[in-house]
């Protein structure tokens, strides 16, 4: 780990100048549990970010981590004093049948232990991530589990339907696990999502939710296209008009000096950019807009406009002020059909 987190430094430090022009307002540690790193290496990787780039004065700051590893009210006010102010906890489930079924090693308990650490320790930000459609899951129980997060007081609640990845240990007995299929999926969601709505939950996009002011500032980032930089193996970044991703191995990361070995890199042109900005538009509740789509990246709005309006007919899309274009609930449940249909439309 400590040999790990100095080339980190490093790769922050090399990549810096790159940035100089840049006001960096979210900093995010994430994928898997950077929070088994503890306090004192974690707290280091921020300094060396906070050293490094310009980061706004009221910048996002996120850690996520694991019920049981986010239950030390000391650990956890060491990383406010650093400056982390936003912590996402992966509970995934408030029942303990549930979580073990998906091999998860925390408790119930443990997330309530870690939510009252979160506010003890100064967190105002706290987002919970659940799984609906989980083996053996009625409708009865994933209410009780969202009204167990809520009554927990989030401001984010993150909100994913399951999906059995071939090569893990659900899919090897999927078929005895009782899975629920997607008529039972779509109700769930659809109950997800007017729930939240009357506990004050905001949707702002297909699987997030939050209360006023408190929408994840780096997922937005990506929805709307916007720059960021990523540092780690396998990190992905799109920067300076290019995507990229270093390869996804750490021994080959230790070893390299400057610019760590790419798994890929691809200059994304207007149409591509127009196709990305329909497919990720349309996940929010932003939607999209001709001017956008038109002005930016030059695609033609027109040709999709019949089929929007189709869509309105059918309960799916609804038109918004200045052109603009977004998905109903019913139709984030269809979104993958009709982002396809709208591809090929624009060509």
């Amino acid at each position: 780990m400590d040999e790990y987190c100095r080339r980190l430094a490093e790769h922050l430090q090399a990549a810096a100048p790159r940035a100089a022009e840049h006001r960096v307002d979210t900093v995010y540690f994430g994928g898997g549990t950077p929070s088994l790193l503890g306090p004192d290496r974690l707290g280091r990787l921020l300094d060396a970010v906070l050293s490094a780039y310009d980061v706004d004065g009221g910048a996002e700051i996120t850690l996520e981590a694991n019920p049981d590893s986010a239950g030390d009210p000391a650990a956890l006010s060491a990383l406010r004093s650093a400056g982390f102010n936003r912590i996402s906890l992966g509970m995934q489930s408030a029942d303990d049948g549930e979580l073990r079924q998906i091999s998860r090693v925390h408790t119930m308990d443990q997330v309530r232990w870690a939510v009252d650490a979160v506010r003890t320790a100064g967190f105002a930000n706290l987002s919970l991530d659940l799984i609906y459609g989980l083996p053996h899951q009625t409708m009865d129980r994933w209410r009780s589990n969202l009204e167990a997060a809520a009554g927990l007081s989030p401001e984010h609640l993150s909100c994913y339907g399951l999906k059995v990845e071939e090569g893990t240990p659900l899919f090897r007995r999927r078929n005895e696990a009782e899975l629920p299929g997607d008529e039972e999926q779509a109700d769930m969601y659809l109950y997800t999502v007017e729930r939240l709505a009357q506990l004050g939950y905001g949707q702002y996009e297909i699987s997030n939710f939050a209360r006023p002011g408190f929408s994840s500032r780096h997922n937005r980032r990506y929805w709307a296209l916007q720059e960021y930089l990523g540092f780690g193996p396998g990190a992905h970044s799109d920067f300076g008009g290019v995507r990229y991703g270093y390869a996804r191995d750490l021994e080959a990361y230790l070893r390299s000096a400057g610019e760590p070995p790419l798994s890929e890199q691809q200059a994304l042109s207007r149409s591509d950019r127009a196709a990305e900005y329909l497919m990720l538009g349309l996940r929010t509740s932003e939607g999209i807009s001709h001017q956008v789509l038109e002005g930016r990246y030059g695609g033609d709005f027109a040709p999709l406009v019949p089929f929007l309006e189709w869509c309105r007919r059918a309960g799916y899309a609804l038109p918004l002020p200045e052109g603009r274009w977004r998905l109903t609930p019913r139709g984030f449940l269809l979104s993958n059909q009709i982002i396809l249909e709208l591809l090929e439309l624009l060509g």
